[in-house]
C-alpha cells in the first residue's frame, strides 16, 4: 500500500504557496539528497518526489522525553526546513505543536487511524515505562505504553526519534525506577527505524523523511535498526583531531596545552572511537561545529547505555582498531619507534622467507652447504 493521496497537496505545492523561490526549493532538494548519502544523480528523484507525491500523514506521540528531538527537528541549518518539515508531512497529530488539545486532540488521532490504516507514519519521541502498568507516564489518562501500541497496530511506518524511543536514554538508565523501554520492545511487527541521538541531528531526521516520501520505503538499516547512510561511521573515522591521536597528542588536563592547540580529547574521556553518527560530517547549528570541534569529547549519545556507561570524563579503556589492539600508551609508543621503522625497513620479503626458513629448522639458503 502506498503512501495516502489524502489532501492532493505535494510538499512544492505547499511551499510554493508559502512563497518559497522554485531556486531555493531546488537548493533545499540537492542539500538534502547530499545528506542523505545519494550521490548526485538522485536529485532528480528527490525533486520529482516533492513537487508530484502527497505529503506524508504522521502521528507523533510523545512519552517519556525531553523534546529535545522536536527542539532540534525545528531548528534544522537549512532555512526551508523550517517549513519544510511542516509542509513535507501532514503533521495530524503531535501533542507538543498542536493547536488541538484534550478530548479533541485525541479524537484526532483516532480518526487518522480509522481513515488511513497503513498509511501514516507514527513519530515517537520518548519511551513508555512498563512499571506500575505505566502509570508514569499518561496521556489523556491512559498509559502511554497503550497508546504507542494502539497506534503503531495500523502505522505503514515507525520512526523512533532519539535515544530515548531508540534504546532508553536517560529514563532507562540504572536503577530504572520506572520500568522505560525504547519503541522495539514493544512493537514488534512493523517496520522500525532508530533514529538515535540526545537528540538526533535535524538534517538527519530529515533526511530520514524524504528518503520515506521519495522512495516509499525505509533506508537500508544497520543490525542495530539505524539508517546506514547516517551511522555508517564512528566519529572518530572523520573527526579532525584524528591525526593527533595516531600522533599520540592527547589533551592531558582542560586548558593545558594540547587543549589549546586542539590536540585529541580521548583521555578526556571522548566517545567518538566507539560512537556512529554524522557529527563530524553533517556538524550541527548550521553546520558551524560539534562538540568535540568546541572542545568538548563526545559522550556517546547515539550509543545504547550511554548513560551507565562510567562518567563522560572518564578515559575509555583499550579500544580496538581493524588489526591492532591501541592504547593512548601504546599510540604514543608507536609514534616514538616510527624513525626505528624506517631503519628496520631492509627486512624485506626476501629476509621474512629467510626468517621462516631458519624458525622451521631449514638451512639458510645463503649459507654454504656441505
Amino acid at each position: 500500500m502506498g503512501l495516502s493521496t489524502r489532501g492532493a497537496l505535494s510538499t512544492w505545492d505547499v511551499l510554493r504557496e508559502h512563497g518559497v523561490a522554485r531556486r531555493d526549493f531546488l537548493r533545499f532538494c540537492t542539500v538534502t539528497t547530499a545528506v542523505m548519502g545519494l550521490d548526485a544523480s538522485y536529485v532528480s528523484a528527490v525533486t520529482r518526489a516533492l513537487e508530484t507525491k502527497p505529503r506524508i500523514p504522521v502521528l507523533w506521540l510523545h512519552g517519556l522525553e525531553c523534546t529535545c528531538c522536536s527542539e532540534s527537528f525545528l531548528r534544522s541549518a537549512h532555512p526551508l526546513v523550517q517549513d519544510v518539515i511542516l509542509n513535507m508531512i501532514s503533521l495530524d497529530y503531535d501533542d507538543t505543536l498542536q493547536a488541538a488539545a484534550g478530548h479533541q486532540a485525541e479524537e484526532i488521532r483516532k480518526q487518522v487511524m480509522r481513515d488511513h490504516p497503513g498509511e501514516y507514519v507514527l513519530a515517537v519521541e520518548g519511551n513508555a515505562p512498563l512499571k506500575d502498568d505505566g502509570v508514569y507516564c499518561t496521556v489523556a489518562g491512559e498509559a502511554f505504553k497503550d497508546i504507542l501500541e494502539e497506534t503503531a497496530e495500523r502505522a505503514r511506518f515507525v520512526i523512533a526519534w532519539g535515544s530515548c524511543a531508540s534504546n532508553g536514554c536517560v529514563q532507562a538508565a540504572a536503577p530504572n525506577p520506572t520500568g522505560a523501554r525504547p519503541v522495539h520492545e514493544l512493537v514488534h511487527d512493523k517496520p522500525i527505524v532508530n533514529v538515535p541521538g540526545c537528540p538526533p541531528i535535524a538534517e538527519v531526521m530529515t533526511g530520514v523523511l524524504t528518503h520515506v516520501l521519495t522512495f516509499d520505503r525505509l533506508p537500508e538499516l544497520d543490525r542495530w535498526g539505524r539508517p546506514r547512510n547516517f551511522y555508517g561511521q564512528r566519529i572518530h573515522d572523520k573527526c579532525y583531531r584524528r591525526s593527533f591521536f595516531d600522533a599520540g597528542q592527547f589533551v592531558e588536563e582542560w586548558d593545558d596545552e594540547g587543549a589549546r592547540k586542539g590536540w585529541c580529547l580521548y583521555k578526556m574521556g571522548c566517545r567518538g572511537p566507539t560512537t556512529y553518527n554524522s557529527c563530524p560530517t553533517v556538524k550541527w547549528n548550521g553546520g558551524v561545529s560539534f562538540p568535540i570541534g568546541s572542545g568538548h569529547g563526545c559522550i556517546g549519545c547515539s550509543e545504547a547505555n550511554f548513560w551507565d556507561n562510567d562518567s563522560f570524563y572518564s578515559r575509555l579503556g583499550d579500544v580496538e582498531f581493524p588489526g591492532v589492539d591501541v592504547t593512548p600508551e601504546t599510540i604514543g609508543k608507536v609514534a616514538t619507534v616510527a624513525a626505528a621503522a624506517g631503519v628496520a625497513a631492509h627486512l624485506t620479503a626476501f629476509g621474512v622467507r629467510r626468517l621462516r626458513r631458519v624458525l622451521r629448522g631449514a638451512p639458510d639458503e645463503d649459507e654454504p652447504t656441505s
